[in-house]
């Protein structure tokens, strides 16, 4: 009797082990990514009636009336400093160039939740936005599809089935843009290496300037160091603002050394400010995000 006790406990210490084992391994994926695997092969359900528009010439037509093999749909909730944002010169550009390689092949949809819808209009005009955009008052394209929480992951590349084969915004990341291309030219990307995971630290994550005048180009130096066990490797670095830009020089950082780059704030009028910048690189919760604020004053 007393050895089927100790059996028992044994297999019952067994299967406690193999399910810590387990916890663990669920525990070490990033959640971003638990969540954006569960959205490869999914259908993106359109809405009934999804009417787009250009606002060049005022053309409209039905969504299921442009058929073509793949669609880039990118999803916009706020509009906020529409131009700073959007980069729809870098979308003009992208959109040139896929027409370039791959004619007649991929249509690109900006979908919009907008606030301030008289702004929209006019930053579409201002940009001379040919493409055709979405303009979803009532928000029914999140609500039959309830978005990624992460701006960063609303923008999808789907076949002719309207089903998910790529994520990510192919503006703000030179990586997932070149995986788009190679997709829609139907290279294989299977087997594809990709870089592996490191660890970073940064000098300083919310960069705070202090009161200078408006008309003054600030430049603010900072630093961050690979503190992991893999080269850093910078994909790309973007901001929310054309005010706000970035240099650097190296995009791959060894293990235990660092990189210094250039932030410029250039201020449009007298403000108080708050912007983003988004490092796009080999790490767990890529991308980064920094923060710069201060007061541009007369």
């Amino acid at each position: 009797m007393k050895t089927r006790r100790n059996y028992a406990i044994n297999i019952l210490l067994i299967i406690a082990i193999i399910g810590l084992i387990i916890t663990c391994i669920n525990n070490d994926i990033n959640p971003t990514q638990r969540e954006l695997e569960g959205w490869f092969g999914r259908e993106i359900k359109m809405p009934e009636n999804m009417y787009l528009s250009t606002y060049n010439d005022n053309r409209c037509v039905d969504f299921k009336e442009i058929k073509k093999e793949y669609t880039i749909l990118h999803y916009v909730d706020t509009i906020g400093c529409v131009s700073c944002k959007l980069h729809l010169n870098l979308w003009k550009q992208f959109v040139d160039e896929l027409d370039s390689i791959t004619p007649n092949k991929v249509k690109c949809i900006i979908c919009f939740y907008p606030k301030w819808k008289q702004l929209l209009f006019k930053n579409l005009k201002l940009n001379n936005y040919s493409e055709y955009v979405y303009i979803d008052e009532k928000d029914s394209l999140n609500l039959l599809n309830k978005f990624p929480e992460n701006e960063n992951y609303r923008t999808f590349l789907l076949d002719n089935e309207n089903k998910v084969i790529g994520i990510g915004n192919p503006i703000h990341n030179p990586e997932i843009r070149n995986l788009y291309i190679d997709m829609i030219q139907g290279n294989n990307t299977k087997g594809k290496t990709y870089n592996k995971i490191t660890e970073v630290e940064i000098e300083r994550p919310i960069i705070r300037i202090d009161n200078f005048h408006w008309k003054e180009v600030k430049t603010i130096k900072n630093k961050i160091r690979n503190i992991g066990e893999n080269p850093l490797i910078i994909e790309g670095i973007s901001t929310s603002c054309d005010c706000t830009t970035v240099d650097y020089k190296e995009t791959k950082i060894e293990p235990n050394e660092e990189l210094t780059f250039e932030i410029s704030y250039k201020a449009e009028k007298p403000e108080t400010f708050y912007r983003t910048i988004s490092i796009f690189c080999n790490v767990a919760n890529s991308p980064i995000e920094l923060t710069i604020e201060g007061k541009a004053i007369e």
